[in-house]
Formats: C-alpha cells, structure tokens, sequence
C-alpha cells in the first residue's frame, strides 16, 4: 500500500481486525520512509464488475459512487446510518453474487430502488426523482400518488 503522505510503496501493517459489521478490514499502517501513521480500509471483492451505462459506455463499478448516491437521497432522514451502509452492502453482495460480471445501470438502480422502498419513503422519491428523471411537479404527483395507491391496496 502506498503511502499517502511521501508516496513510499513499502508500508508495513501494524495492526488488522475487522469492521464493527465485518464488512472490512482495519489496517493501521507505518511508512518507514517519512514515519507517517495511516489507516486503510480492505474490502474483499468477490468479483469484478463492469457497469453498462444507458449510452452503451462501461465503466468499472464503484461502491463509493453507489454510497454516495443512497447518502444523498437519505440526508438528513433519521435513518440509522449501519442500515443505509447494510443496505449499500447488501446492493453489492447481490450484484457479485449474481454470476454476471456485466450489470446494466438500470439492474443497480432497480436494486436501490427496492432497498429505499423498504427503508424510507421521502429517501426513496428522492431517489426516484433522479432516477426515473422528474422534469415537472407532476412526475412527483404521479409518482407519490401511485406510491398511495399501492399502500392502500396492501
């Protein structure tokens, strides 16, 4: 791992252990060059995935961009923050786990689109309201009136 402070490509491993949710790996660092203290976070990735974007373009997946995008739809929600990171965890094991190492945009906006359902109503229409591309106000009327409609029907 490189250092981030001197660029030195010989750090050594101080300390490992596990994540609070053991979905990664803690590693305290040391640069013998410059004596910079660092901390880095492993995750294991089962496999590696391409994105195949709307316009045809692929693009190596993400887990930052597609947590960045959740953390965006759910600001300032009280919403647990281990429940969004289980949600942004659960998204990817299911996309590794799929036998596909080619997942279309829209399979992984689908996915989040299912998750902030079940998780919190106002994340997930400001979730959709990017997704499927509001334009007016009445795309979020439409939108929210077909969200009651299907909660009443439950």
């Amino acid at each position: 791992m490189r250092c981030p402070f001197c660029g030195n490509d010989d750090t050594q491993v101080k300390d490992s252990r596990p994540t609070e949710d053991n979905s990664a790996i803690r590693r305290r660092r040391f640069c013998p060059n410059c004596g910079a203290r660092f901390t880095t976070f492993e995750r294991i990735q089962l496999r590696e995935l391409t994105v195949i974007k709307k316009n045809g373009l692929k693009a190596p997946f993400d887990r930052d961009k597609l947590a960045r995008s959740i953390m965006i739809a759910t600001r300032k929600r009280p919403i647990d923050p281990e429940r969004i990171e289980r949600l942004i965890n659960g998204i990817v094991r299911r996309l590794e786990s799929s036998g596909e190492s080619e997942i279309k945009s829209d399979s992984i906006g689908e996915l989040v689109m299912d998750g902030l359902a079940a998780l919190d109503k106002v994340a997930y229409v400001r979730f959709a309201s990017v997704y499927r591309n509001f334009r007016e106000a009445k795309d979020f009327e439409d939108f929210i009136g077909s969200l009651s409609g299907a909660s009443e029907d439950d």
